[in-house]
């Protein structure tokens, strides 16, 4: 792709949204990184239907903590694999404690040493929290990325080195959010939007989905028929009137 191109489709994507974030609902860096954490194989919505019942009770580390493995489970029993993420929490609350002081660490190799956490998360984090332009990548980001032209690649870290070196600085401290919005709203895994997109004409995806063909002839052409369906109904109640006159 074009170092041009790129650069419209991001202007393009900051025009739309000039102040992206998360659609995940936190008010503490801790918040988020249990929010994101829980959000692996599965919807934002879920996580948040979690989260609001669990951090009014519990929303620091020692506070969940506290709520042990089994206790944890009610709270985030909405959320996918909540078994096992119950356990991952428990273990990362304990190390947050124990080796952090109760506070979120702001580098790679102490956030992926947190149970549960992996490159993904920890990037989301170093974006969001630490200011640091990561681009994470996800399963929706992966997909847009590879249709659109923007960093082709075979893995998501293919894809995220992809990204990180031809995003031009200014764009790069949102990117993942525009794309992973783009990429969950208007370029779905099954029959994306193209035909509303508005990177449309510079995406590089050979295969778009093709505008629904026009129905407004279609539209007029049925109530001309219903109408005159309509005239020729009175035309022979009036004929049954006079001839019974």
């Amino acid at each position: 792709m074009h170092p041009a191109t790129r650069r419209a489709i991001y202007r393009r994507l900051r025009a739309a949204n000039p102040a992206p974030t998360t659609e995940l609902e936190h008010q503490s860096p801790f918040e988020l990184l249990v929010a994101v954490m829980l959000s692996a194989h599965t919807t934002d919505k879920s996580v948040n239907a979690a989260t609001r019942v669990l951090f009014p009770v519990a929303n620091t580390p020692a506070a969940i903590l506290s709520l042990g493995v089994e206790g944890l489970k009610p709270y985030i029993r909405s959320v996918g694999l909540y078994n096992t993420k119950a356990q991952n929490l428990i273990g990362l609350c304990q190390q947050l404690v124990e080796r952090h002081g109760g506070q979120v660490p702001g580098d790679r190799a102490s956030l992926e040493a947190l149970p549960g956490v992996g490159r993904k998360t920890a990037s989301i984090i170093l974006n969001m929290v630490f200011g640091q332009p990561e681009i994470a990548v996800d399963t929706h980001i992966f997909r847009v990325a590879n249709r659109t032209g923007l960093a082709p690649g075979r893995t998501p870290l293919d894809v995220e080195t992809g990204l990180l070196a031809s995003t031009p600085p200014e764009f790069r401290k949102d990117a993942h959010h525009w794309l992973i919005l783009h990429g969950r709203y208007v370029c779905t895994a099954r029959s994306p939007a193209c035909p509303t997109c508005l990177i449309r004409d510079l995406c590089e995806y050979r295969h778009k989905t093709p505008a629904k063909p026009a129905r407004r002839k279609a539209g007029r052409l049925a109530r001309a028929i219903l109408a005159q369906r309509g005239t020729r109904a009175r035309t022979r109640r009036r004929q049954r009137q006079r001839t019974s006159a």
